[in-house]
């Protein structure tokens, strides 16, 4: 159990640190896969990368329905590795997995066949229909393979693994270098299926991550080791993952679904101004990147140290974690701020307008994005504690009732045009991080830990 005593003894910033590192790499490569689509989608034009643009958010929410209990697993993996009880390590993994395995195959279905109109409720104009319809059905065929992975990722750095699923990830992400192009634009023999291409790419490589993962949690030397006798209804064990999973779900659903309607508000301002959006959105996705890694690793840390009953040292953990992130992420905002154009350019290079929205609305955001890196190592905070309750309501306010009726204001009611929409972000980033903090230093989760902790 030389792992528990890593994380729930000696220093705070070693073991965030070493856990943090791994999956921030793993998380910047996972964002890689969108970056190096829309470099290539680039060449095909700014229609290309408008329509994924689109796609995007609608395929954030169909995995973010069952992205949430995939969280509830590392939860309750991490108290029960802080506990030191392997048994209930190993039956809470197979659960999981019996679990997201069936949500993932009715999600793939769901998504494939709701493709089309989809589309046209987020506004595809019929320059770029088609090709963002194709794009998302062939993406939620990889649903399965996705979300296989991510159990599995997610159980590794419950307990602390957090190197192996970033070495996989790294892997994938090189191969998809090479097979990205190859079927965007076709090579010899092998058909270039445009759009699309970028998505067959994507899910060939999930395919090959999601099938070691499989096998490494069945082998069970690696930490964890899940059986097929473990994978039977559990009623009152899934429930339990429900209450855990179904806050954390309806967070990441209700970022989704601001995000297709911050699309949608977008969509109204042109194809110019949607693939300005699209390239502004992932290098927005790429900051989130630290602040997310030590957001999980918190999350991790901070259920092991639970787990072990170690509830000072927990509030410790999330101290320095919020230092870190908002300090972290203020000076990557400043260097985005200074390179705001040549960055959009590089993935919009033959189209002066783009490259200035682009740009824009990537300076108007820079600034805050310290306070965006506040509100997401909280809600580590809160999900390591069971609470995922809080981390859905700070997110819930920060998207909808600020971030969306603000850009609704301001590019509807003002001069500003679709200006607007690119300032509802740090205005929303500054509330969302006052609210978080705030309900972080009263100190309700820590009682709430206290009061449930002979639960899991």
């Amino acid at each position: 159990m030389a792992k528990s005593k890593k994380y729930t003894e000696g220093k705070i910033l070693n073991s965030l640190v070493s856990l943090a590192f791994p999956i921030i790499m793993a998380n910047v490569l996972q964002t890689a896969y969108q970056l190096i689509d829309t470099f290539w989608l680039g060449r095909l034009g700014a229609n290309a990368v408008a329509a994924v643009s689109l796609s995007f958010p609608i395929l954030f929410l169909v995995l973010a329905l069952g992205g949430g209990l995939t969280l509830a697993g590392t939860v309750m993996v991490s108290q029960h590795k802080g506990a030191e009880n392997q048994g209930k390590v190993n039956y809470a993994s197979s659960q999981t997995v019996m679990v997201i395995f069936f949500i993932s195959i009715l999600l793939a279905a769901v998504g494939y066949f709701s493709a089309e109109p989809l589309m046209k409720i987020v506004g595809a104009g019929p320059e770029i229909l088609r090709d963002s319809i194709s794009y998302f059905q062939v993406s939620s065929f990889g649903f399965v393979f996705l979300f296989m992975y991510f159990v599995f990722q997610s159980l590794m750095r419950g307990i602390g693994n957090v190197y192996l699923p970033m070495f996989i990830i790294l892997g994938t992400v090189l191969l998809n270098l090479v097979l990205d192009p190859l079927f965007i634009f076709g090579w010899g023999p092998i058909e270039g299926y445009g759009v699309a291409g970028a998505a067959v790419a994507s899910v060939f490589t999930q395919g090959i991550s999601a099938f070691i993962g499989m096998v490494i949690l069945f082998k069970g030397k690696r930490g964890i080791k899940i059986k097929f006798t473990h994978m039977k209804w559990d009623f009152p064990w899934v429930k339990k993952l429900f209450e855990l999973g179904i806050p954390s779900s309806l967070d990441q659903s209700s970022r989704a679904a601001g995000m297709t309607f911050m699309i949608m508000l977008v969509t109204s301002f042109g194809s110019e101004v949607v693939a300005a959006y699209g390239v502004g959105a992932r290098i927005l996705s790429l900051v989130v990147v630290p602040a997310l890694g030590f957001a999980i690793a918190t999350t991790s840390l901070v259920g092991q140290n639970i787990g072990a009953n170690k509830i000072k040292r927990a509030e410790k953990i999330g101290d320095l974690s919020n230092k870190i992130g908002f300090w972290g992420l203020t000076a990557i905002g400043l260097l985005l701020f200074i390179f705001a154009e040549p960055i959009t350019a590089f993935f919009i290079p033959n189209d002066p307008t783009v490259i200035k929205n682009g740009a824009l609305f990537i300076k108007i955001m820079a600034p805050s994005f310290g306070l965006l890196g506040v509100q997401q190592i909280l809600n580590g905070v809160f999900n390591g504690a069971g609470f995922t309750q809080a981390s859905m309501l700070i997110s819930i306010f920060s998207l909808w009732i600020v971030r969306f009726p603000v850009a609704f204001m301001l590019s509807n009611k003002t001069s500003l045009g679709f200006e607007g929409i690119w300032w509802s972000f740090p205005i929303s980033n500054f509330l969302a991080a006052i609210l978080a903090f705030a309900y972080y230093k009263m100190g309700y989760w820590k009682l709430r830990v206290i009061k449930k902790r002979h639960e899991l």
